[in-house]
């Protein structure tokens, strides 16, 4: 048996059963997403400047709510309550979508959406680290991530199905989108097992003075460069602008997503493994690199091979970072503080989230696609520069 089947036959059950509760609640998610900057713009007549506000909002609501589950559910001790909520506030704000004929019915759906992943985003990935061996933590980040990004490019598969089977009924396909949303919230109550908390364990308070001074120097440095990372990748609504800009058909636009998606699936668990042996700031320095590489190439030309191979090189960078910053946001944070530091975390993301979208949209309409990308190139730029000035022997996130 290889040793990669070894591994997946050692990673717990409970991480399995989160890794399909994500991948179904993405699956919801993106049939809706990869259709909505398109609905948004064609349907409803908002600018792009509009979209990314909104996009920015959305998102950064939800990165920043993480940082109060974090702290409730380190206070609390449990993480599946919040989680259940999360996943049920999502689930529940799909059915918005298909009754929206504003922009502000939109928004609210977005933001109850996010509100939902804000509350079981922390205490979900805190989770992942208490059920999981120290040893085995960067594949179950990566195992979680690609089940989770199986969904990402399913949804907008059958979402570009279901578009040309039903001539471009938006709403429709808004609504088959509740379904599995639903089935999700199902399977986190039934499938998923919380461990106990220890008999005697002190309820603390996370945001203590003395409980924050125990999050080290390399903890905070990661927050840092995650936030940069943030600026330099703003929302992926404007890769499917920009695939459409370059003449793909309204019920072509999911492809976009499928695509980066397929990669980032296919390559977050190998990466996942290859982080718990290896230097991690090795990996992001990589992961830099390819998101350089994918911002030029999507800045150069909006004609199809250039715009495919940008997004291409997109996927394969989410890939290689993001299961990655989980994995060293566990790493640097003690155990009965790990739900307050991804809270910390997100919320700095969150922040950087709302600034990317917002600044790629004013730049898209004020002086076309391409200075969104090359502004996505600078930012990363920056953040490989930051990375490179980091010594190495000063971080205690390697193998």
């Amino acid at each position: 048996m290889s040793k990669s089947a070894q591994t997946l036959r050692h990673i717990p059950p409970g991480i399995w059963a989160l890794g399909f509760v994500s991948m179904l609640m993405d699956i919801s998610s993106e049939m809706i997403h990869s259709l909505l900057p398109v609905f948004m713009v064609t349907t409803l007549g908002i600018s792009v400047f509009a979209v990314g506000l909104m996009e920015g909002a959305a998102e950064a609501t939800a990165l920043i709510v993480k940082v109060f589950s974090g702290v409730v559910s380190d206070y609390w001790g449990k993480r599946k309550p919040l989680a259940v909520l999360g996943y049920g506030l999502g689930a529940m704000s799909k059915p918005l979508f298909a009754l929206a004929s504003t922009a502000g019915l939109v928004l609210t759906a977005r933001l109850i959406d996010r509100v939902g992943k804000g509350i079981r985003g922390a205490p979900r990935d805190a989770l992942v680290a208490d059920i999981t061996p120290p040893e085995l933590r960067g594949a179950a980040f990566g195992l979680r991530q690609s089940l989770d990004t199986v969904g990402a490019f399913v949804g907008p598969l059958l979402a570009m199905g279901l578009m040309l089977l039903w001539a471009n009924d938006f709403r429709a396909v808004f609504w088959v989108a509740t379904i599995p949303a639903f089935l999700c919230v199902v399977l986190l109550i039934w499938g998923v097992r919380e461990p106990e908390r220890p008999a005697g364990a002190v309820r603390i308070n996370p945001i203590s003075r003395i409980n924050l001074q125990r999050l080290s120097s390399d903890y905070w440095w990661v927050v840092g460069i995650g936030a940069v990372f943030t600026l330099a990748r703003f929302s992926e609504a404007f890769l499917v602008l920009r695939a459409q800009q370059g003449g793909l058909g309204l019920a072509w636009t999911p492809l976009v997503l499928i695509g980066m998606n397929l990669i980032y699936a296919a390559c977050a668990y190998p990466f996942g493994k290859l982080a718990d042996r290896v230097r991690h700031t090795t990996l992001l320095a990589w992961g830099l690199v390819l998101l350089i590489a994918a911002d030029a190439l999507l800045a150069y030309s909006n004609q199809w091979t250039w715009v495919w191979a940008g997004i291409s090189l997109w996927g394969l960078h989410m890939a290689m970072t993001q299961g990655l910053l989980a994995t060293m946001v566990a790493a640097t944070a003690p155990e009965n503080l790990r739900g307050t530091a991804f809270g910390f975390f997100n919320l700095m993301s969150g922040l950087a989230m709302l600034v990317a979208s917002a600044l790629a949209g004013w730049l898209w309409d004020q002086f076309g696609a391409s200075f969104t990308f090359v502004a996505g190139t600078v930012f990363s730029v920056l953040a490989l520069g930051l990375l490179l000035l980091r010594p190495a022997e000063k971080l205690a996130i390697h193998s």
